[in-house]
């Protein structure tokens, strides 16, 4: 494994590249942002907004799909009142136990921002049915959720005649990963590896599902995807994850303190929605050696928050230590004893980047920290 020389991200996140000095793309593409004419960049977005702008009368003009995360807040706030769109809000919810703090940011964002939300609740059979197969077989257990995510709204951004579709971060530019290209359109955000297609076959054929119940999994075809304009926000501005949360907060959202504090995370605001959805982002540990340690304290380095030897010793502490609470209620949800899981987690392990200690526990062969 390399690390980038800034910041604690290492090669083997999928889709990241690194220049010939050692600096990974996310950290360029930050760096990038001191180049950008952003008082141009919003007047680009002030016209595509003014193009949509009242075009179904009273009725919404515009779609945003939301979380009730702290992004959330900030993508209805800067549209609704920034912007003067009326927008509706998409969202899909895991079926998972939820915390407080989901719970309450969910209707809180409503209320405060005075939209209307509709939400998907995915069928529960079938939801339970793909997670165990996905899980064991990819280590990706909520590839049925997060797919809903990226499709539902396509979906119904067309019923809703909303062609204006808006999302947060593009991901692959602001973090690393496949197609990393600067740009406002989220038009090949079903691209970007995290909810890639699934042969439908497959999981028919394995799992027991029907091809009823992964419709809304499909991408839509070409002649509804291309009456859709969706676009990412952090193109027209300077995105920042604790700004959003700062924000935020100002607006009712709340975070994890006096709930949880979670044993493999180093913030408590963020994807705090529900406890067993978070297994699905740890397993990129043992498949990439890196976890949610690992892209905030990247995040905070480049914000200048913390320094990189700070990162270090957050990533070194915190990376590893998938937590309890949510390994219970994964484990509950998909009806697996937590020894079944720990037996399943194990065989994940990359064996090019782990090797067994004297206490039969997996580590990195090549952390950051030993490379000080």
């Amino acid at each position: 494994m390399r690390y980038c020389k800034k910041c604690v991200m290492p090669n083997t996140r999928p889709g990241i590249s690194f220049n010939e000095d050692g600096i990974c793309s996310a950290c360029q593409a930050y760096e990038n942002r001191k180049n950008v004419n952003w008082e141009n960049r919003w007047k680009e977005l002030e016209s595509i907004c003014d193009k949509y702008r009242g075009m179904n009368g009273d009725a919404p003009d515009c779609a945003i799909a939301v979380s009730g995360g702290k992004d959330s807040y900030y993508q209805v706030y800067l549209m609704k009142y920034l912007l003067n769109m009326n927008p509706i809000l998409f969202s899909v919810e895991d079926n998972f136990p939820m915390t407080n703090a989901g719970v309450h940011n969910l209707k809180n964002l409503s209320e405060e921002f005075a939209c209307n939300i509709v939400s998907m609740k995915p069928n529960i059979q079938a939801q339970k049915k793909i997670m165990r197969y996905m899980f064991e077989h990819y280590g990706k257990p909520t590839w049925y959720i997060d797919r809903l995510i990226y499709t539902y709204p396509l979906y119904m951004a067309n019923k809703f005649n909303t062609p204006l579709i808006v999302y947060g971060e593009n991901v692959s530019y602001e973090y690393g990963g496949k197609d990393a290209n600067e740009t406002y359109s989220a038009r090949n955000q079903l691209s970007n590896g995290v909810a890639s297609e699934v042969d439908e076959a497959e999981l028919i054929e394995n799992t027991g599902v029907s091809s009823k119940d992964l419709y809304f999994t499909r991408t839509p075809k070409d002649e509804e995807l291309n009456k859709l304009d969706p676009i990412y926000i952090s193109y027209f501005v300077q995105w920042n994850s604790f700004k959003n949360y700062e924000f935020a907060k100002k607006h009712g959202f709340h975070d994890l303190t006096h709930e949880w504090d979670r044993t493999h995370h180093v913030e408590n605001f963020d994807q705090i929605d529900s406890r067993a959805y978070l297994v699905h982002s740890w397993l990129k540990y043992p498949k990439f050696g890196h976890g949610a340690a690992t892209d905030y304290s990247s995040r905070m380095i480049r914000y200048g928050l913390i320094t990189r030897e700070e990162g270090i010793e957050k990533v070194r502490k915190f990376d590893h230590a998938l937590d309890p609470k949510c390994v219970q209620d994964f484990c509950e949800f998909c009806n697996y004893s937590e020894a079944e899981f720990w037996k399943i987690v194990d065989s994940l392990y990359n064996k090019d980047l782990f090797e067994k200690n004297e206490y039969d526990c997996w580590v990195l062969k090549r952390p950051i920290w030993k490379k000080l």
